[in-house]
């Protein structure tokens, strides 16, 4: 449809060279698109399955579901992680493939450390002598 637009507008002027040289940049853009497209693609999948590789026992692990949790074990052989989740005095236990993981946050990442609070000493009272 472009290609008889382009053909039209070009037939009276008898500049057929330009018509080529659109269709010719048109065609280049749309490889170059999908070729971009392609290496894009490749990168976010090598990026994935590196995170995936490096989990690890104690990190925190995101869903793509959204359940969010605490990795304790990973199975290697049925390709498995478990995730701890809920809460301290209710906790639940799900297993999920490992293609399901969406982010991983290293679990001493997550929480800031907090420099332990300096005590004074107040020097001991003696009793007065009476």
């Amino acid at each position: 449809m472009i290609w008889n637009l382009l053909t039209d507008a070009t037939k009276d002027a008898g500049n057929n060279w330009a018509v080529y040289v659109i269709g010719g940049v048109l065609i280049v853009g749309f490889i170059g698109l999908f070729i971009w497209q392609n290496i894009s693609n490749k990168k976010k999948q090598k990026e994935a399955q590196s995170m995936i590789d490096n989990i690890a026992i104690g990190d925190k692990i995101k869903t793509i579901g959204g359940v969010c949790g605490i990795l304790v074990e990973v199975n290697n052989d049925e390709n498995t992680f478990t995730i701890e989740t809920g809460t301290a005095d209710r906790k639940s236990y799900v297993k999920f493939d490992r293609g399901a993981i969406y982010q991983v946050g290293k679990q001493n990442q997550s929480a800031p450390v907090k420099p332990a609070e300096e005590k004074k000493e107040e020097p001991a009272k003696e009793p007065k002598a009476e």
